[in-house]
């Protein structure tokens, strides 16, 4: 076995995945034609070439078509089981999905929340059913609709929400100009009623995002965080907390936050000691997957076998889920590489 094949056959959790985001053109196709909704390639090649990411606006461009082309019950499920048979393909046992509620029901058009809960959820049965693998829910607050961010705590903070795989409250959209300071009664209304915080923090902003997401929002676990390694104190502060870093490489890069692999402070944030965990964070959209980011960690980053099991454990330790349940995942994951490990050839 290579190591290309022990990255494709280890046990991976994901921490760190848009459901939007995971949506594939073949699906965006199938879905535009049948809500009669234009888009700027009428077959599946053109729109792979249109999904070839170019820039930031060129991402939202995308991330918005989706959306609109999501508009009944039916499409949720499809994306959420579509996304499970690929978590199937990868051997991501077990991930944590972060979709925006917000763009999907507060709209003229849009479903109520319960409606969009139990979708996904009947999806979720379905990828469980057929490839066995496990995800749980991290609905956010899109930081660019403030107004709207109190709804979206109490929607997700409800009873029938935990009961349907809710785990954490999540903050996504554009942090330049709408820090986590304006969402701390969102968030403490949510940890209130048994929710996890789970914002994105230091990515495109630099260490100031992250205290105030720690501080303000008592974030548990970090989207990104990157940006922390800009502030000796924080990082100090992240080692002694072993707060998790959900760090998506690709996804840094295609932003501009660091100009290549080579570049990107993936094995010194491991080196230092911080809890990393790896993602793909939009991998329809950022022409990747789970299985490719563990490649360029070993490959382009330079993470060395034993650094690599450590992130694949540090994304179970990391995850909501009760303790039983994560020491049994974690003695899964520890065996199987561990049975990797003897066939390697080097």
């Amino acid at each position: 076995m290579t190591l290309h094949d022990f990255v494709r056959h280890m046990p991976k959790a994901e921490l760190h995945v848009h459901l939007e985001g995971t949506m594939q053109p073949e699906t965006l196709l199938a879905l535009a034609q049948q809500h009669g909704i234009a888009l700027p390639a009428s077959d599946v090649d053109g729109l792979r070439r249109w999904y070839t990411f170019r820039d930031f606006d060129h991402f939202i461009e995308i991330y918005m078509t989706i959306c609109a082309c999501l508009r009944r019950p039916q499409d949720f499920e499809r994306i959420t089981y579509e996304y499970g048979r690929s978590m199937a393909e990868q051997n991501i046992r077990y991930a944590e999905v972060t979709f925006s509620p917000g763009s999907h029901i507060l709209r003229p058009d849009g479903l109520d929340w319960p409606t969009l809960l139990s979708a996904v959820n009947a999806g979720r049965q379905r990828a469980r059913d057929d490839f066995g693998v496990e995800m749980r829910w991290i609905p956010d607050i899109v930081r660019c609709n403030p107004e709207t961010a109190l709804t979206v705590a109490e929607w997700l903070a409800s009873d029938e929400s935990r009961a349907g795989g809710v785990v954490a409250i999540g903050l996504g959209g554009p942090e330049v100009g709408w820090p986590p300071e304006l969402f701390a009664e969102s968030f403490a209304y949510a940890r209130r009623h048994g929710l996890h915080s789970n914002p994105h923090a230091g990515e495109t902003v630099g260490p100031e995002s992250v205290w105030g997401a720690l501080r303000a929002l008592g974030a548990e676990r970090l989207g990104h965080g990157v940006r922390a390694i800009d502030d000796q104190a924080l990082v100090a502060h992240l080692v002694a907390e072993q707060t998790p870093l959900e760090v998506c490489t690709t996804s840094n890069i295609c932003l501009g936050v660091y100009p290549s692999y080579a570049a990107h402070p993936l094995k010194t944030l491991v080196e230092m000691g911080l809890r990393v965990t790896l993602n793909s964070d939009d991998p329809a959209l950022f022409n990747t997957a789970l299985v490719d980011e563990y490649a360029h960690a070993v490959e382009d980053c330079g993470l060395t076998l034993a650094q690599l099991e450590g992130v694949g454990l540090n994304a179970v330790r990391a995850a909501y889920l009760p303790a039983a349940q994560k020491n049994a995942l974690l003695g899964e994951f520890e065996d199987a590489y561990a049975r990797l490990r003897d066939t390697l050839s080097v």
